[in-house]
């Protein structure tokens, strides 16, 4: 009786060699804001049953500290899923082999700009970058419209930026050195410093800055002008260059990492991220992000991405131009 036992187990053993073995955890970076990404996870853990350990990124070293991380991890990763809060970071991972292709079935909605060609990462809910007026130092016809404006001599000292070595900020300067070519970008960020730029540690706090009249106006991601509206303070979101350029939008994105822990699990959670309900949660959210998926209405106070001019961005040599451009951006904050 006691063979037979051995035998059975044995046999089981040799059965289940070789197939993964269901996952109950899964462990997610993520560099979107955590009041706004913790009750998404909340909302898959209690939907999927698998636990979700959340790692999140600080508001001062957005995305890159936990890029840094992650290149760090490479050769033994702990992380099954990287939620990004733009596409730079996901894009400088697979270049330097990090990431594991996956294409979700989920992601059939999303337009092709907005993905991997590879099947690297995909691309959902997104901002747009907005200029924060304060509605007591500026009136409606005093309103920058522009990136250019910030140039302007009538604007000097009444301006702010988050640092560009961080966040979304630091995608909106690679973005406009690919867009504009070297040459007009550095005259930019020189021009800005001789008009008087405040340099901020983040959105958030160039957001704080404007409402409380320390500053005129400011350079933000759509979610830190709501947050300052929803507080009631005095101010004003204007969507910059609608003549021109148009503005950037900054979809968040997803990747698997390559020898994830938990790779079942991690595609599942990436199959949730990329869901209707997700997208949803993200538009009703203070947030106010913009759906990809055409079929879920964008937040009531913007307009949807069909109706706005947006910047061409290729995400890949964005990626490779802020790695180029990197030096010349620490010395550039350096001077201030």
């Amino acid at each position: 009786m006691r063979r037979l036992g051995l035998f059975a187990l044995v046999l089981f053993f040799l059965a289940t060699c070789g197939r993964e073995i269901p996952q109950q955890e899964v462990v997610v970076y993520t560099s979107t804001d955590q009041v706004f990404s913790e009750p998404v996870l909340k909302r898959f853990e209690e939907r999927s049953g698998i636990k979700v350990h959340m790692v999140f990124d600080t508001e001062e070293t957005k995305s890159t500290g936990l890029l840094n991380r992650l290149l760090a991890e490479k050769a033994h990763p702990r992380c099954d899923v990287f939620w990004s809060n733009d596409p730079l970071r996901v894009e400088i991972l697979k270049q330097k082999g990090v990431l594991a292709p996956y294409r979700s079935p989920q992601a059939a909605h999303i337009p092709d700009e907005f993905k991997d060609p590879e099947g690297y990462w995909t691309g959902f809910s997104g901002r747009i970058r907005v200029f924060l007026v304060n509605k007591k130092l500026l009136s409606p016809e005093q309103y920058p419209k522009g990136l250019s404006d910030m140039l302007d001599p009538r604007f000097r000292g009444a301006f702010a930026l988050a640092n560009p070595l961080f966040g979304t900020t630091s995608f909106h300067v690679a973005a406009l050195f690919v867009a504009w070519g070297d040459a007009k970008a550095r005259a930019f960020l020189e021009g800005l410093k001789k008009n008087g730029l405040k340099l901020a540690s983040s959105n958030g706090e160039v957001a704080r800055w404007v409402a409380l009249g320390k500053v005129k106006f400011g350079l933000v991601d759509n979610d830190d002008a709501f947050s300052m509206i929803e507080e009631g303070a005095p101010v004003a979101m204007v969507i910059p260059d609608q003549e021109g350029q148009g503005t950037l939008f900054i979809p968040n994105a997803v990747a698997l990492i390559k020898g994830a822990p938990h790779p079942q699990a991690g595609r599942k959670l990436i199959d949730f991220l990329l869901s209707p309900e997700a997208e949803e949660m993200l538009a009703r959210a203070t947030c106010r992000q913009i759906p990809l998926n055409p079929e879920v209405p964008p937040p009531p106070e913007l307009p949807p991405l069909s109706k706005m001019r947006l910047m061409k961005v290729d995400y890949a040599e964005v990626a490779k131009k802020m790695e180029e451009i990197l030096p010349y951006l620490r010395a550039w904050v350096a001077r201030r």
